[in-house]
């Protein structure tokens, strides 16, 4: 996770600009950031930098509701 507060922060209102255009619940797309950007740093650091992205966009293509986002989240951690 970013040290900077304000990356956060920053993070939060594009993802909530970005959700209110593609019809989803604001605060359902900014619940995972934490997660996610320290899921994109492991994969980036540990496996491959291309596939941080791609692996945050397969996590929201497979997760149907957030309990399956944190799921999916945990077992890309086992692959790591």
């Amino acid at each position: 996770m970013p040290k900077d507060p304000q990356a956060i922060t920053t993070a939060n209102a594009w993802l909530k600009e970005i959700s209110t255009t593609l019809n989803l619940d604001p605060q359902e797309a900014t619940e995972l950031t934490g997660e996610l950007l320290e899921l994109t740093r492991e994969v980036a650091h540990n496996r491959t930098r291309p596939g941080a992205p791609l692996t945050a966009f397969l996590v929201g293509l497979a997760s149907r509701d957030l309990d399956d986002a944190r799921a999916n989240i945990a077992a890309i951690r086992k692959l790591i």
